[in-house]
């Protein structure tokens, strides 16, 4: 079964990745393949944007970032070059294993956004709006400003919650982030 984990901007996805991991799930990782895909495509993607995205040889992702979240003509540039070839790498991995009978999880932050990936399940991982930008600013160093712009460039975390088959919440502390994604296990394997 094809479970997708997905969330919003500082919701807490990876470390309810973390905690499926150390369930036994294997983790398809969406953001680690888009940075080997990013530097892949880094001839690509600086005759689009120039060579102000590059810092000592390699794609400054805070730079592009500043870039993309600003502007979404430049934003749907960028996905145009790297969603066909994250996509393409994700199936790949789904394929290896479902054929060696694994447990899994592919974590797409921007499931929703995408609308190009095919799930069985979604999951998501929940935080308020409030707390997201709280996260963002203290985590990535950002401005308020710049922080609400990421978190709006994504669809609002409410609309995710309507739009997911189970809903993690994290909007406490790190133990009652296990016990939610227990219960999500527990779901996964007895309902579905």
């Amino acid at each position: 079964m094809k479970l997708i984990i997905t969330g919003g901007i500082a919701t807490g996805k990876s470390t309810v990745c973390k905690i499926f991991k150390e369930s036994g799930y294997e983790v398809v990782d969406a953001d680690k393949i888009a940075h080997q895909e990013l530097e892949n495509s880094k001839d690509e993607i600086v005759r689009i944007f120039g060579n102000k995205i590059v810092t000592n040889g390699k794609i400054d992702r805070k730079k592009l970032g500043n870039i993309i979240f600003a502007d979404k003509k430049s934003k749907s540039k960028l996905e145009k070059v790297l969603h066909p070839k994250i996509r393409k790498e994700i199936e790949k991995t789904v394929e290896i294993l479902e054929k060696e009978g694994k447990k899994y999880i592919v974590d797409i932050p921007l499931y929703f956004e995408s609308g190009k990936y095919k799930a069985d399940k979604v999951i998501l991982v929940y935080a308020p709006k409030k707390l997201q930008l709280q996260r963002v600013m203290q985590r990535d160093k950002l401005s308020e400003k710049e922080a609400l712009e990421r978190i709006e460039s994504q669809i609002k975390i409410e609309a995710k919650k309507q739009m997911s088959d189970l809903v993690i919440e994290n909007s406490k502390d790190i133990e009652k982030l296990k016990d939610e994604v227990k219960n999500a296990i527990f779901q996964i394997q007895c309902k579905w």
